[in-house]
């Protein structure tokens, strides 16, 4: 998931694994959490899993989440920088 669009190549990215995650942390993710597109299984986004890559390495895009989604994401990423 791409959290932010940073100026120049650069962009910071949350996990997201189709493996259960059991943690704290991890939000569930369905098709029924996206605007468009979809996945081929339930996953978890990892907020507590930020990477900052270039964006040259991405290859395609899956889709967009529904905005409540990413605000939920979002959210407790600043909940984990705010502890």
């Amino acid at each position: 998931m791409v959290v932010a669009d940073l100026k120049g190549d650069d962009i910071v990215i949350c996990l997201i694994t189709s493996q259960n995650a059991k943690d704290e942390y991890a939000k569930l993710l369905s098709n029924n959490d996206f605007a468009s597109g979809s996945l081929k299984k339930n996953s978890s986004i990892r907020p507590n899993r930020l990477f900052t890559i270039d964006s040259g390495i991405i290859l395609y895009r899956i889709g967009t989440l529904e905005k409540n989604k990413f605000e939920e994401v979002t959210d407790k990423i600043i909940e984990i920088f705010s502890e």
